[in-house]
């Protein structure tokens, strides 16, 4: 027994001072071949750098693609810098310089500062080897849902105030799916349903897509307007197949054991006629879990026995104050010092109908204008206008007629017609 204590000491001594003969040389290493861990530490330097310029170059051509950048590229590519620019590079330099410094009147090699060198150089390749190591990224950016542009032309009427705040108050009640904003063309329901886009965004209700429907509905693009602000693919060639991937992603509902997006709304603008919100993927009835529906259209039937909305708001035309108010607003001080003109402005509004549209189009294209202008304006404002082939409303139509007679030249004509 006594034998077997007695070995046991004699190899843990031997080892013992076989681990410190290896640490000695270790030591007597960093003061000879001090050069050697500089080296290396230069390569590694290099190749880092090599690494960096390359992501960098990466991180330029995605954002220049519109991409973001992902996080963990951006937390390498800071330790990078902090280790570039900052101590590892720095010490090492210094301390080559005192390495490099004979010491004893020059008749001597400084020991001390060869064994500091090499052993900091030896550590700053190791952190670079790190770093080099983590270069692994197959890319470096990604394409997030895009940002919604929150600027409206909606103007603030006090006669409006209400109806704006029970359809924000209507959108917030859970049981509520579908509402609808109705009323005659020009009146101003593109401008409302654009500032509750903006309002809802702004207060972090839901998630919220806008899409034009127009008198003649394509599908694919309504569908592909939604999928694109919601940041989803649609790689599905049939109208069916995109409309189920669509259904899939509107009715996922915040919930936060599953880390679901938030719940949507989904407002479509200029509706003429029933759309079949089954074809385009949008859920709606008994289906409408996450996702509240806001309709807008001229016509109140469309909304209540076309889509079946279960609120509806009316949007009616302005009163005489209001209209003249944002007429002035619309058309500057021009007329303020001439009674005459200010007159001929005054039957110009009222030809307007308390139109948003109207008002506005009617104002910018006299704006600056003679007399002689103004009145030849009004002349043609209160000229009976039956020729009309469309369904907006006599009023908004001379309106526009107006602005384009106005416009300055032929070709910026054309283009407008085109």
């Amino acid at each position: 027994m006594e034998a077997v204590a007695t070995g046991a000491a004699a190899n843990v001594s031997s080892e013992a001072a076989k681990g410190i003969f290896q640490e000695a040389i270790r030591h007597i290493r960093y003061v000879i071949f001090y050069q050697k861990y500089v080296e290396k530490f230069e390569e590694k330097l290099k190749k880092l750098i090599e690494k960096r310029t390359s992501v960098q170059q990466d991180v330029n051509a995605a954002k220049r693609n519109g991409e973001k950048i992902k996080a963990d590229v951006q937390g390498w590519r800071k330790r990078v810098d902090k280790v570039i620019a900052e101590e590892e590079v720095n010490k090492v330099k210094d301390l080559k310089l005192k390495a490099e410094s004979n010491c004893f009147f020059g008749l001597c090699p400084s020991i001390k500062s060869r064994h500091k060198l090499s052993r900091k150089a030896e550590e700053a390749a190791t952190t670079f080897d790190v770093l080099i190591n983590e270069c692994q990224f197959g890319c470096v950016g990604y394409r997030d849902v895009p940002e919604p542009i929150l600027h409206t032309d909606f103007q603030t009427f006090k006669s409006r105030e209400k109806l704006f705040n029970d359809i924000m108050d209507s959108l917030k009640v859970p049981t509520t799916t579908m509402i609808g904003v109705y009323g005659m063309p020009g009146v101003g329901k593109t401008s409302l349903v654009k500032e509750v886009y903006r309002q809802v965004h702004e207060d972090k209700l839901y998630s919220v897509v806008m899409v034009s429907v127009s008198e003649t509905p394509d599908i694919q693009r309504i569908q592909d307007e939604i999928a694109e602000s919601l940041g989803l693919k649609l790689e599905e060639k049939t109208t069916a197949g995109r409309a189920r991937r669509l259904h899939e992603r509107l009715i996922q509902e915040k919930n936060p054991k599953k880390n679901q997006e938030k719940m949507i709304l989904v407002i479509l603008d200029d509706i003429w006629k029933k759309l079949n919100l089954e074809e385009v993927g949008i859920p709606f009835g008994s289906q409408h879990e996450g996702c509240k529906i806001l309709l807008a259209s001229r016509n109140k039937n469309v909304l209540s026995n076309g889509m079946g909305a279960t609120n509806t708001f009316q949007l009616v035309d302005l009163d005489d104050e209001e209209a003249w108010e944002f007429f002035k607003k619309m058309v500057g001080d021009s007329f303020e010092s001439d009674e005459e003109m200010q007159s001929t402005a005054i039957e110009v509004a009222k030809r307007c109908a308390g139109l948003p549209l109207a008002i506005s189009t009617v104002a910018r294209a006299l704006q600056n204008k003679e007399l002689f202008v103004w009145n030849d304006a009004l002349r043609q404002l209160q000229r009976p206008y039956s020729d009309n082939p469309s369904e907006i409303s006599a009023e908004v139509y001379k309106a526009i007629e107006l602005s384009f007679n106005h416009l300055p030249s032929e070709p910026i004509k054309q283009i407008f017609l085109l």
